[in-house]
């Protein structure tokens, strides 16, 4: 029976090559000339550590970010800004979460639209992930357009295709 799993996922390979790219264009942009500007993957926990000297700074860092990461197509909707902290070198600190798999109550209402759309498949909740069974593979196609087009606050991708 075709099947399909419903992730959020994010490559943390693509993610470390964009953090590069930022830590480059950092060097040749003459409004970071004189700052010290720090960017730290931390591959483990899944964070983002940025130093800098001001708000605006930190406001340019992020726009570079997302821009690298979208050119790489890593989802921005994945990133998770903590709140601007002060160092005490007098410069700005800003911790950035990646968020990855579907947490349960999103993964319930997930298969709460999939129940109400009327097709003949089945939905599951596996861990951080929704696997979606059906008999016709139009069906299965109808379903992850309806997950396109439905409003979640996360990336989503389509992996495991087995028909």
């Amino acid at each position: 029976m075709p099947s399909f799993d419903i992730v959020s996922e994010i490559d943390l390979q693509e993610v470390d090559n964009a953090v590069n790219n930022v830590k480059k264009e950092v060097l040749t942009r003459f409004d970071f000339r004189g700052v010290n500007t720090e960017l730290d993957l931390n591959r483990k926990d899944k964070k983002l550590s940025l130093v800098t000297g001001d708000d605006m700074k930190i406001k340019a860092m992020r726009d570079m970010l997302i821009s690298h990461l979208t050119r790489r197509k890593v989802d921005s909707a994945c990133l998770e800004f903590g709140e601007p902290e002060a160092t005490s070198k007098g410069q700005l600190k800003q911790e950035i979460k990646f968020r990855e798999g579907i947490d349960k109550e999103t993964a319930k209402q997930m298969v709460k639209m999939i129940k109400a759309s009327k097709l003949k498949v089945q939905a599951a909740i596996q861990d951080e992930q929704v696997r979606v069974t059906g008999k016709k593979l139009d069906d299965l196609q109808a379903v992850m357009q309806m997950m396109r087009d439905g409003k979640f606050d996360m990336p989503l991708q389509f992996v495991n295709m087995k028909s």
